[in-house]
């Protein structure tokens, strides 16, 4: 089925990029999965269940400290049993990535 091992969003090497790191991951579910699937936040050991229309903000970062990982929000979609999931996410970086883009910086 589909799923996505344990991961963290935040890119260590982004801390010097113009973006800086992902501060934010913004996950939206489009679609109801009939069994499984659920994003799980595996040092919380919380799991959210897929539902259309539910949407997921968890941040990569410390509020003490934008530029230090939160090591607590790793997270993986887990494996759908039954149905197929649809979702869609952003990631919301520390710095204006746009005008630093614009001026050929990647």
């Amino acid at each position: 089925g589909q799923y996505y091992n344990a991961h963290h969003d935040y890119i260590t090497h982004q801390r010097d990029r113009h973006s800086g790191p992902r501060i934010l991951t913004f996950f939206l579910y489009l679609s109801d999965v009939e069994e499984g699937g659920g994003t799980k936040l595996n040092d919380l050991d919380i799991v959210i269940q897929p539902k259309m229309g539910r949407a997921l903000l968890w941040p990569s970062v410390m509020n003490y400290n934008p530029l230090d990982k939160d090591f607590r929000t790793r997270h993986e979609a887990l494996a759908i049993e039954k149905g197929t999931k649809f979702a869609a996410n952003a990631w919301i970086h520390l710095f204006n990535s746009l005008e630093a883009h614009k001026m050929g910086c990647n």
